[in-house]
């Protein structure tokens, strides 16, 4: 503990002893929390290469559009239906009275797989106020179809 004591002038000496313990505990807090994000900096610098800087070489040949296996595959569960999307294509498929279209979904899966074979997972983006039953069917159909699903946070956009 820390002390300071103010002599002289009428009275008593003012003697005051300080808890310096708060002060560690914060002071290891900041460092701490200094640390941790002195690494997120260093991800969310944007890596430029050089040919946005420079001109470009006459060359070089011309840029080739991403293997089949880039092209994102994402469906949506929305209270509408499913939407499917598969690079810049939308495919929906619309609920059928108050059920949704699970065996047009996975018809629609089979011929995608077909299409892209090393396709491996499907992305799922579900809005807040679908039950859990019709998420766990929808996965299932996407594990039916060869797909792993990878459900995403946020819901649909």
């Amino acid at each position: 503990m820390a002390h300071i004591s103010s002599g002289g002038g009428r009275g008593r000496d003012v003697n005051t002893e300080l808890n310096l313990v708060p002060v560690i505990d914060l002071m290891s807090v900041l460092i701490t929390f200094l640390l941790i994000t002195a690494v997120w900096t260093q991800v969310s610098m944007i890596q430029l290469g050089a040919s946005f800087a420079s001109p470009r070489d006459p060359e070089q040949k011309e840029l080739k559009p991403p293997p089949l296996e880039d092209v994102v595959l994402k469906l949506e569960i929305r209270k509408t239906g499913y939407v499917l999307f598969v690079g810049k294509d939308v495919r929906p498929i619309p609920k059928l009275s108050d059920a949704y279209d699970n065996e047009s979904l996975e018809a629609d899966l089979i011929k995608i797989k077909q299409l892209y074979p090393d396709k491996a997972g499907v992305k799922m983006a579900i809005e807040d106020d679908i039950m859990y039953e019709v998420v766990v069917g929808a996965m299932d159909t996407g594990l039916r179809a060869g797909f792993s699903p990878e459900l995403l946070t946020g819901g649909p956009n």
